[in-house]
């Protein structure tokens, strides 16, 4: 049974750093994509940041290109988001998402990642 486990919300104030954790089980955590996407209450989750196949290759949302950064630790079936010079509009729900069987064209929606966590908190007060 795979589950997927956040951890590392809070609350920051803009321009703080905080640093989300997701600890994968029950599956062969190198052969699938991770990724993180966030949900605000009354609109859509989107996508965030994605770690491709354990590629190497990673891939950003616009508006947090250059402040986030995704890492993959495969010994410990983990997936770390590091949000730098947080904004208020950041604020959200965080979701971990895991996949083996994405393509590259479709990566961005949710609808198509298998596997999701229980998403963590995070507030960015102004």
């Amino acid at each position: 049974q795979v589950a997927l486990v956040e951890s590392g919300g809070g609350l920051v104030q803009a321009g703080e750093s905080l640093s989300l954790s997701c600890t994968a089980s029950g599956l062969t955590f190198t052969r699938y994509s991770m990724g993180w996407f966030r949900q605000v209450p009354g609109k859509e989750r989107e996508f965030v940041a994605i770690d491709w196949r354990n590629s190497g290759r990673t891939y950003y949302a616009d508006d947090v290109k250059g402040r986030f950064t995704i890492s993959r630790d495969n010994a410990k079936s983990m997936i770390s988001l590091q949000m730098n010079n947080l904004k208020p509009e950041d604020t959200a729900v965080y979701y971990c998402a895991a996949d083996s069987s994405l393509i590259l064209s479709t990566m961005t929606t949710p609808r198509q990642w298998n596997y999701w966590g229980q998403g963590t908190q995070v507030t960015v007060s102004s």
